[in-house]
């Protein structure tokens, strides 16, 4: 499963307008006024219920800066990285959560039990967990839930992490505050629970799943349950967080923060100016080529592990692209030891398939790669189809079509940027016309995560990479219309091997299958796998206890502080 990493609010419709939602009667501008009335109500409560605790580190503001919206919003189709970490750790709740040594832990869930053949998981959820409107968080939740992300027509970006369980039956209530639910074993099988955010049942419940992604829930009124309580949202501005006061204490309590405020700063070079003086506390994914000014400000520069693969999508539907020697002929005029210097300044490493480098089934002696060798680049084109007959520099096929391909990439990222350049420049020297485009991410998003447009050629992109790893949701022949089927494989091996990975549980007896996944990504090359970025992250004078580790930035908000000093 994957999470995209730069796409901007509003993709894929995620930020609706003041259409009926659900029953909501007045349309989306009502729904949101009640929701949010009883919010305001329920923090008043929480307020007086809940003194603030005496001690120095509760209180203050803190500021985080991105260069990006939360895509879709808050809502049960976000699909950013940014957006599902606000919903697991910040504004909302899963039944469980990863320690920093990725053991899954009790969150919502108090408690939970699975039988000795592994085909049934059985639920204990906390009693003391409220929805920011005031109304219990139970049982009904989490089948609602389960309920609206396995069905087809609400669009949930992931929907391999629930095929081993039971869609037939779905998830059974044995009580408010327990729920069973049946699996065929597989491996990593918690994981699916670790990401899957719990949503309101007595908000959403009569909302058509098909027009769930719309809804103003996600964007204006996202009704949460976790240690930060949403407040207000400013398309492509800011998003607001409160303290919840009445976060169970078993849980940690209420946050030391009294409020977080994520402000999007598209342009890179501002956002670090803000950090330099003061107007952003954290920093989130700051530049390579930044780290040495941050440092010499005296500020702090966090580098950690990363679930990042960064790569150019092909898109094997466009003709020229239809062939696998073509694709991996440009993967060969690629100098991708290059781009881990000139983009990464050394903060990466070459990827060479999508299995990424905490994954237990990586070995990179399995699959070497291709190294950078544009004559051989060329010679594979030309057994391709693709020679250059009129000699202008530009190879073309029998029927005299060039081989051209527009490269697209996010506006606002500068390292996307001198990719696209590169490698145009790159393979410009083997026969072949790269136009880069950039393109404004909300109408890059719709562009080409719209299964009925798909327009691109190639794209310079990203994916978070789950715990549980399953590239189903890319590469399989029955999901090539999911989101996320961006390269258009149809491969029936990579399928079987896909399908019979994804059900073994035993990680040695699947080593030798993931070799031969490995091997048969490679000969079909859907992607130019670039690098696995390393994470960099920078923190401002003001802020204690921040930390970061492989699960994100947010995972250990509710511990930040900041000087009283300096508030």
């Amino acid at each position: 499963m994957r999470t995209v990493l730069v796409l901007a609010a509003c993709a894929l419709g995620a930020c609706g307008g003041d259409r009926p939602g659900g029953g909501a009667e007045g349309g989306a501008a009502a729904f949101c006024e009640r929701a949010m009335t009883a919010v305001d109500a329920f923090l008043q409560r929480a307020r007086t219920e809940h003194p603030l605790p005496n001690d120095p580190r509760f209180g203050g503001t803190a500021v985080v800066g991105t260069q990006v919206e939360l895509a879709g919003g808050l809502g049960p189709t976000a699909h950013d990285v940014l957006g599902t970490q606000y919903q697991q750790f910040v504004s909302m709740m899963t039944l469980v959560t990863y320690d920093s040594t990725l053991t899954p832990k009790p969150y919502l869930a108090r408690s939970w039990e699975v039988n000795d053949d592994t085909t049934e998981i059985v639920f204990h959820l906390r009693e003391d967990v409220v929805w920011h409107d005031g109304e219990r968080t139970d049982a009904r939740d989490v089948a609602f839930t389960y309920a609206l992300v396995t069905d087809p027509a609400t669009g949930y970006p992931n929907p391999g992490y629930f095929d081993l369980y039971d869609r037939a039956e779905g998830m059974q209530v044995q009580d408010d505050f327990t729920v069973r639910i049946g699996l065929r074993p597989h491996s990593d099988y918690m994981d699916a629970w670790r990401a899957l955010t719990i949503m309101p049942a007595h908000l959403l419940a009569d909302v058509p799943h098909e027009e769930i992604a719309a809804h103003p829930f996600g964007s204006r009124c996202a009704v949460g349950n976790g240690p930060f309580v949403f407040r207000e949202h400013r398309p492509q501005d800011r998003w607001i967080f409160e303290a919840n006061p009445a976060f169970p204490d078993a849980l940690g309590g209420r946050p030391y923060l009294d409020r977080i405020v994520h402000r999007v700063v598209p342009d890179q070079t501002t956002l670090l100016t803000e950090l330099l003086t003061g107007g952003v506390d954290v920093l989130v994914d700051a530049r390579p080529d930044q780290v040495q000014r941050i440092l010499e400000a005296g500020l702090e520069v966090l580098r950690y592990p990363d679930r990042r693969s960064v790569y150019v999508v092909w898109n094997s539907r466009r003709p020229q692209l239809a062939d696998p020697r073509v694709r991996r002929a440009f993967t060969m005029a690629t100098n991708r030891e290059e781009l881990v210097q000139a983009s990464l300044m050394g903060y990466g490493r070459v990827a060479h398939t999508t299995i990424p480098p905490f994954h237990r089934a990586y070995d990179p002696s399995v699959v070497p790669g291709v190294a950078y060798d544009p004559d051989g680049a060329g010679r594979l084109l030309e057994e391709a189809g693709w020679r250059d007959g009129d000699g202008d520099g530009v190879r073309e096929n029998a029927a005299g079509t060039p081989l051209h391909v527009e490269l697209k990439y996010n506006t606002g990222n500068r390292q996307r940027q001198d990719i696209a350049e590169i490698m145009q420049a790159q393979l410009r020297t083997v026969g072949v016309e790269v136009t880069t485009t950039a393109v404004e991410p909300s109408a890059l998003a719709a562009q080409v995560l719209d299964p009925d447009r798909r327009d691109f050629d190639g794209l310079v992109f990203g994916y978070v990479n789950d715990y549980r790893f399953d590239d189903r949701d890319l590469f399989h022949s029955e999901r090539d219309r999911g989101p996320y089927a961006l390269s258009g494989t149809r491969v029936s091996e990579m399928d079987r091997l896909m399908d019979t990975l994804a059900v073994m549980s035993d990680p040695i007896a699947a080593k030798p299958l993931w070799d031969e996944y490995q091997r048969v990504q490679e000969r079909e090359h859907p992607y130019t796998m670039l690098y696995f970025p390393e994470k960099i992250d920078a923190v401002g004078r003001r802020m204690r206890g921040v930390s970061f580790d492989v699960r994100g930035e947010w995972a250990g908000v509710r511990e930040w502080w900041i000087d009283a000093g300096r508030r």
